[in-house]
């Protein structure tokens, strides 16, 4: 059995408790080892990599699709950590300044999740900006902390104390992650690690790498979300990935008892190789997905424009509003009048028009301040960001 850490003794809560320190990368003792079966997983989710960067060139709004893909990764991410909003409630906010069925605050920890993957996108891609570090890490964890939930989390900093997952307290933990006086070194590790001369693949070391965060678990809050979000990022620095498109997130929701006990089984009996099975098969079931949703996105959208072209009541406004619709999936004619720079009436026409299409359908039910959705598209993106029943 491979060692991959070492315990200490700490005292959290009037406790002894004993808390796991990591070895660091790669895994020794033996190396990992990637056999027939490893390396089969490895190509079908690079090949799955690959189509998803084909498909995103062969439509004409890349656009589209990040704004998308970006906000359901932001909201399954979001919902493994027990945030009861979903993708409609998110769209909702933006467009009418309140979600459809989640409270508030929900919504918001989803738009700083979506504020924290868009500055980290901002400085890797910026020549002048940060690269994927802790301190670059430190910076997006301030902006998913921000506001009163997360201001007593020591919003991007890591933890001065020492904190546990799982049970009502320390002493029954699932587990006990490396005490804070540890952590400088840990994270050190870490970084290192991303630009290490390493033989193995980028892919796969992505995954170490995820492992290796969630077990240091150097927040007092939000290290599952900014470890998902570590993933986006190493994929876009290796150029793996040219835009976050794998919500990889959705793979972990659907099989979150095997992400939980395999991540164990690293610790406890140091099994790398089981959780890089898992990790690789979850990449290339999610870009499987990912090709299909934009080819269906793509396909809906082509054929609907189509529709309102043709439609006997179509107007220049219309078909305008209509461009605007996979970046405002829900509109009201206040947002209509927004995206179009144009007067109320003309917006409401619009809007009218794209109802007669088919395109758009009333669902508030109210008679006034009314919302249109786009329905279709709401269904087809929308697919695994429902909040799971019981």
């Amino acid at each position: 059995m491979r060692v991959t850490g070492r315990y200490e003794q700490t005292a959290v809560a009037g406790e002894t408790v004993r808390a796991f320190v990591p070895r660091p990368l790669p895994p020794s003792g033996p190396p990992l080892s990637l056999d027939a079966v490893a390396k089969d997983r490895l190509a079908r989710a690079h090949h799955g990599l690959e189509r998803l960067e084909i498909a995103t060139d062969l439509v004409p709004s890349i656009d589209w699709f990040v704004y998308a893909f970006v906000r359901k990764e932001a909201v399954v991410s979001s919902q493994i950590e027990g945030t009861q909003a979903t993708l409609m409630d998110l769209f909702a906010f933006e467009a009418e300044g309140s979600p459809e069925s989640a409270t508030e605050s929900d919504v918001i920890d989803v738009c700083n999740y979506l504020d924290a993957v868009t500055y980290a996108r901002t400085q890797i891609r910026d020549q002048r900006g940060l690269p994927v570090s802790m301190r670059l890490l430190n910076e997006a964890h301030r902006l998913l902390m921000k506001g009163a939930r997360g201001s007593t989390k020591l919003p991007g900093e890591v933890r001065r104390s020492q904190n546990w997952i799982g049970g009502s307290r320390p002493g029954n933990a699932r587990f006990v992650p490396p005490p804070p006086q540890v952590l400088g070194e840990l994270l050190s590790d870490v970084e290192r690690y991303i630009y290490a001369d390493d033989d193995l693949p980028e892919l796969v070391r992505a995954g170490l790498l995820h492992a290796q965060f969630e077990t240091i678990h150097p927040y007092l809050d939000g290290n599952g979300r900014i470890g998902r979000l570590l993933v986006a990022l190493l994929l876009e620095h290796w150029k793996l990935l040219s835009e976050p498109l794998l919500y990889w997130s959705l793979y972990i929701k659907r099989n979150r008892e095997e992400y939980y006990r395999l991540l164990n089984g690293v610790r406890t009996e140091g099994d790398w190789e089981a959780w890089i099975g898992y990790f690789l098969d979850g990449v290339a079931a999610i870009a499987d997905e990912a090709v299909d949703t934009a080819r269906g996105l793509f396909a809906l959208v082509t054929a609907d424009r189509t529709r309102v072209l043709a439609a006997k009541r179509g107007t220049l406004m219309a078909l305008r509003l209509f461009e605007q619709l996979p970046h405002n999936p829900i509109v009201t004619v206040a947002r209509a009048r927004e995206l179009l720079a144009t007067t109320k009436p003309t917006a409401t026409n619009a809007i009218t028009a794209l109802v007669n299409a088919g395109v758009l359908a009333e669902a508030s039910g109210r008679k006034r301040n009314r919302s249109f959705h786009y329905a279709a598209y709401l269904d087809l993106l929308g697919a695994g960001a429902e909040l799971e029943s019981g």
